[in-house]
């Protein structure tokens, strides 16, 4: 049950929304399967497949939004636009012209698009009403956008804004492989990016290698700063702090899996207690961070008004749909 990712967002604290206020305005949006004809839904369901939108203990507020897309492999639709093109030109003697292929094409794709088959995205969004953070497990900034975009339609107002720091992530990653040492509380672990600010954009990556000072100085005097760095907290939560403040591969350590033992105890109560202790640490973890990166930047209360975006990147003072696919065989997300 615990979050992957944390894209971290700002409400008030303490936010005076409960459970039973929030999934009832979440549910004129919740989800329904798209038709043949719906390139994409999405839509709120249940974190615990009941008839509850959010799942609520003593503050702590989990919601999951569900994203279907109907997916046409571009291999498939050019195929049968091929086929049919071929007819065509037997028909009337010649190949049909650039505006015709455009009309076979779209067509064909028409066609095919009741037989499309659904892919399914779910995306947990963790609120913590008692400290003001919202947070969305999610890698790409646009699922967060696509996250936040329905959390407005849902809730009006919501207070929310994006999260702000006074020192540059890349300025503190940097400065702590300088000094060979990290914030207190943090270990730096082996993983890490370092890429040129320059118009080249050069890059060089460290994967389970071990770091050294020298090494990573030459670097940074060619004009490289850390954008990616992995770290672990406490000896608890191992994680990878991003240039953009957000916090990926997050993992929970051995000692955090041995609280997570609830032996014969039922469903229901293991998750409600993965759901407590993963809440509670990730609030800490994500307190330790704020102080470690400066603090966090008195001048950016959240407003009512304030309508953020996931690709709009955290600031800090110091500086710096559609219904065909490829024949990727991942999802497009």
């Amino acid at each position: 049950m615990w979050f992957k990712n944390l894209q971290i967002y700002r409400l008030p604290a303490p936010w005076p929304q409960t459970a039973e206020q929030i999934h009832d305005q979440l549910v004129p949006h919740t989800f329904e399967p798209g038709g043949t004809l719906e390139g994409q839904t999405k839509g709120w369901i249940s974190p615990r497949e009941n008839d509850l939108l959010v799942h609520g203990i003593n503050g702590q507020l989990l919601l999951t939004m569900r994203t279907e897309k109907k997916l046409l492999p571009a291999s498939v639709i050019n195929q049968f636009t091929k086929a049919k093109a071929a007819d065509i030109e037997a028909q009337q003697g010649f190949k049909p012209g650039r505006k015709q292929m455009r009309e076979i094409k779209e067509a064909i794709t028409d066609e095919l698009r009741p037989k499309a088959f659904s892919l399914f995205r779910d995306t947990r969004v963790w609120i913590d009403t008692n400290n003001g953070w919202l947070v969305i497990d999610a890698a790409s900034s646009a699922i967060c956008d696509e996250v936040i975009e329905l959390l407005h339609k849902a809730i009006d107002p919501l207070p929310l804004s994006l999260f702000h720091v006074n020192q540059s992530p890349s300025a503190a990653m940097t400065s702590w492989l300088l000094a060979d040492e990290a914030p207190a509380g943090f270990s730096i672990d082996q993983d890490t990016e370092l890429r040129s600010t320059g118009d080249s954009k050069a890059t060089v990556r460290y994967v389970k290698h071990s770091i050294e000072v020298d090494e990573v100085r030459r670097h940074i005097e060619a004009g490289k700063q850390c954008t990616r760095l992995a770290m672990t907290w406490a000896d608890r939560v191992s994680f990878v702090l991003t240039e953009s403040l957000a916090l990926k591969r997050i993992a929970a350590l051995d000692v955090l899996k041995e609280q997570t033992d609830t032996g014969g105890t039922g469903d229901d109560e293991r998750f409600d207690a993965d759901f407590v202790l993963m809440s509670g640490e990730l609030a800490k973890l994500i307190a330790d961070v704020t102080e470690a990166l400066g603090g966090e930047q008195a001048s950016q209360a959240p407003q009512p008004s304030s309508t953020p975006t996931a690709s709009s990147a955290p600031k800090a003072s110091s500086t710096p749909s559609s219904t065909t696919a490829d024949n990727s065989s991942n999802p497009p997300w």
